[in-house]
């Protein structure tokens, strides 16, 4: 890919640490804290509490880029309703020209979450901070524990639609050529050897597997966009149309990572389905595969 435009990428996919340090001061960016643990979802807060990135902002993955679960239909992290969740955008300083970072300490698994909302309204100035905030500690900048007071801003959504799908959809495709569903998950949840989160183990018929880990080096930053087109092109092929690669995990979350890297990778924006294994199963007559079906 021609380097203008993985730099015209930037700050649509992946940050360095140093770039978003020169930009603290910067009134049009925002940086968000998505620091959270699914078996402990008030750690997150609590660790922003004591200390954080200067003048970020605090995003919980439940109660800010998730809706209230309906048991027996929805999966584990509902999207969002698209009014509250511009309500919260608007509390935290962010309008349709500002630039925002995200940031967690799950190698990108919840940054990603926050980054494919703001694409799913329409946002395009948002990127996720390599290496997290491990990265930052790393390179010794600063921290603290102060509250930013925040001018609220208005934001105004524009909703694409193209770029999520549900149950009924991945059904028609998941075992169509022309199609790639892909399982983000780790391999042996995928195959229904290990499943520590949802009461029924296996994955989607026809789905392939790419787990979202996979994306990034062993110390967390993520691969160039080169080793990641290689990466999509060795297990999807290529020149497959961008629609017709759909990203689904357990629940919606670590998808986005995949969605995200494929991004950084230049090949286009896939689809989410949204629910993912965590919806899929929760109606008992759809499908499920499991070892390499």
């Amino acid at each position: 890919m021609p380097g203008n435009i993985i730099m015209a990428m930037t700050l649509q996919t992946i940050i360095d640490t140093a770039t978003v340090f020169e930009h603290l001061d910067d009134a049009n960016w925002r940086v968000v804290d998505c620091r959270f643990a699914l078996a402990d979802p008030p750690k997150g807060r609590q660790a922003y509490l004591e200390n954080h990135i200067p003048g970020a902002v605090y995003a919980h993955l439940d109660e800010d880029l998730s809706s209230a679960i309906i048991p027996g239909v929805s999966g584990r992290h509902p999207l969002p309703e698209v009014s509250k969740l511009v309500e919260r955008l608007s509390a935290w300083g962010i309008d349709n020209t500002t630039q925002v970072i995200a940031y967690d300490d799950a190698n990108g698994a919840h940054a990603a979450r926050l980054w494919w909302l703001l694409r799913w309204l329409g946002h395009q100035q948002v990127a996720v901070m390599d290496g997290g905030f491990a990265a930052w500690l790393q390179a010794g900048l600063p921290i603290n524990n102060d509250i930013p007071a925040i001018e609220k801003r208005i934001y105004v959504p524009h909703i694409r639609p193209e770029l999520v799908v549900d149950a009924a959809f991945v059904d028609t495709v998941k075992q169509d050529p022309t199609y790639a569903v892909v399982d983000s998950r780790e391999a042996k949840r995928y195959a229904g050897e290990w499943e520590p989160i949802d009461p029924v183990a296996g994955h989607i018929p026809g789905a392939l597997n790419a787990f979202f880990g996979e994306n990034l080096h062993p110390d967390g930053h993520w691969l160039n966009p080169g080793a990641l087109q290689e990466r999509f092109d060795s297990l999807l092929g290529t020149n497959r149309p961008e629609s017709q690669v759909v990203f689904y995990c357990g629940s919606g979350v670590t998808g986005a990572h995949n969605v995200l890297a494929y991004a950084h990778a230049g090949l286009g924006e896939a689809r989410l389905y949204a629910g993912s294994w965590s919806e899929w199963i929760a109606d008992p007559s759809r499908p499920i595969a499991t070892g390499n079906e």
